[in-house]
């Protein structure tokens, strides 16, 4: 500290002028480069001191942060976090574009002692292993890499940055619906229609979607609902409804005990793109994906999405998911059927139970639009899953050429085998809320008693743990399995839609609080206006006729 005297009021006017001028003059040099060092910064970085003392705002630009305030060193751990997952989901996407896509489901074939369990590696669907926290820790190399879809490196780099306008910490996020995979075939869109969807698009979304903007979706998995809002509040306080008034608190409590576990916020416009994300803690996912209990998020990834930051946790209770609503299908269709057939029905299990296709607010061909513009994407989807279930094959001579997976000018035929046995195997195999809803239905069916039913579901459960036995379907899941195929099929089909239509109909219901009156009603509208769209050429072919 440099001491300075205090002018003494009875000396001239000049003299005093004279003195703040001396005050004001620049410090010597040792005082002025005193610290080479910023404070602010999230790591020690050398910075030749400018004359002025306070430090540029571009300073801080380059730094990505998750949260507004505290501690520097967990900012900077959570953002290594981010960029490894994101480093984890380009490898997958990587190995996913390989010409061997098929074979990434099959572990390698180890040479081990007699002596030796290897249960983690063949049990692996029965004992997930959901405390994993490393993609090295997944039953083996390339595990569900079959999740991952191609598409545009520029879009795809475009989503990924929205992520990073979130301080909040994303574990896992993904990208989905007719923002990012087209369900049709549109005209190219005038500048003023794109404005009104998004006010400053980068050509790589105006490309990917190919002149009919749409607002993107997106869901972001997190570890802790009440800190996630809280963080998003401070930063993105637009983002939410009155609701968000109440703080983090109330608007946590919303989204973990009404509904399906989810928080939207639709209708939101970041770095020029108009979006909606949904906000769902990690736990409340990885169930409803191993287990079905709503079917709601589950339902979502039966179809093609991209995942933009991956979780090894994640993946695995998605790769359970994938495989359930392939067996589901499989007990809904008949020995031989078409792979267009088969993703139509596992892109349908979702709208089953969903109350706006009971309405005029949903487009009547939405399944059909899906399947019909994504053959490829849902080939690399479950083509590798096909190729690793014993039962289901396909029956076709293009599966010999190399290239199979992305020539998508055939469709492809696919054979199951209808043996009692296996098909009780899968029976046995389904999700477990939704495979007790099932047995549910059929103790009543065939008119089992309470106690004697009781006793074979605990005998289920209490089969040998360390044996192939509890993969495998007893008596009654063959019996369910050799019930007539169209009573099977109408069985079936009601467990989903008593399974999703609560947790759907109540998220709707909560959307009017999340969203707020103007953005539901906006929403609203628009579904609305893709039910009559979509509806024009049947009424104008019956008027023909």
């Amino acid at each position: 500290m440099v001491a300075c005297s205090i002018p003494s009021t009875s000396r001239s006017l000049p003299a005093v002028r004279a003195h703040v001028s001396a005050l004001r003059s620049p410090m010597p040099h040792p005082i002025r480069t005193s610290r080479l060092y910023s404070t602010h910064a999230s790591r020690l970085q050398y910075r030749p001191r400018p004359r002025l003392s306070r430090i540029p705002p571009k300073s801080k630009i380059h730094i990505r942060s998750f949260a507004s305030d505290g501690p520097k060193a967990p900012v900077s751990e959570g953002a290594k976090t981010a960029h490894k997952l994101e480093s984890e989901t380009d490898s997958a996407a990587s190995a996913a574009s390989s010409p061997d896509e098929t074979s990434f489901q099959k572990p390698q074939v180890t040479t081990v002692d007699s002596t030796t369990s290897t249960d983690s590696d063949l049990d692996w669907e029965d004992r997930p292993n959901f405390q994993i926290e490393k993609f090295t820790d997944l039953p083996y190399q390339n595990f569900g890499v079959n999740q991952h879809m191609i598409i545009d490196r520029e879009f795809k780099e475009v989503l990924r940055q929205l992520l990073w306008r979130f301080r909040a910490p994303i574990r896992y996020a993904f990208a989905y619906g007719s923002g990012v995979f087209p369900q049709s075939s549109a005209d190219t869109a005038t500048d003023a229609e794109l404005k009104a969807v998004h006010s400053k698009a980068p050509v790589a979304v105006q490309k990917a979607q190919d002149g009919s903007p749409k607002m993107i979706d997106f869901i972001f998995g997190v570890s802790y609902t009440q800190h996630w809002h809280s963080l998003n509040l401070m930063q993105h306080r637009n983002h939410y409804s009155m609701l968000g008034s109440l703080g983090s608190a109330a608007v946590s409590h919303v989204q973990d005990k009404w509904g399906a576990g989810v928080y939207f916020n639709p209708y939101v416009t970041v770095d020029g793109i108009l979006i909606k994300y949904g906000v769902v803690n990690i736990d409340t996912l990885c169930r409803d994906l191993s287990e079905w209990d709503t079917l709601y998020l589950a339902g979502r990834l039966h179809k093609p999405v991209k995942i933009l930051r991956d979780d090894p946790k994640v993946r695995l209770a998605n790769q359970i998911n994938l495989l359930s609503a392939l067996r589901t299908a499989l007990l809904l269709l008949p020995p031989e059927f078409t792979e267009q057939e088969l993703y139509a029905t596992i892109a349908g299990i979702s709208y089953l139970g969903d109350p706006r296709m009971a309405f005029p607010t949903e487009n009547p061909k939405k399944v059909a639009n899906i399947v019909n513009h994504n053959m490829l994407n849902f080939r690399r989807l479950y083509a590798p899953l096909v190729e690793a279930l014993p039962n289901v094959d396909y029956n076709d001579p293009a599966v010999s050429s190399r290239d199979w997976i992305t020539n998508t000018d055939s469709v492809l035929k696919i054979e199951q085998d209808m043996d009692p046995i296996k098909r009780g195997n899968m029976v046995r195999r389904l999700p477990k809320a939704f495979r007790s809803k099932l047995y549910f239905e059929y103790q009543k069916k065939f008119q089992i008693p309470q106690l004697e039913f009781n006793k074979m579901i605990e005998e289920s459960k209490d089969e040998d743990a360390g044996s192939f036995k509890r993969q495998q379907g007893g008596g009654f899941e063959q019996r369910v399995a050799q019930d007539e195929p169209e009573a099977l099929r109408q069985t079936i089909r009601g467990v989903i839609k008593k399974t999703i239509s609560w947790p759907s109909t109540s998220q709707s219901i909560k959307g009017v609080i999340t969203a707020g009156f103007s953005r539901s009603v906006r929403y609203l509208g628009e579904k609305m206006a893709k039910y009559r769209e979509a509806s024009k050429p049947k009424e104008e072919d019956e008027k023909s006729s």
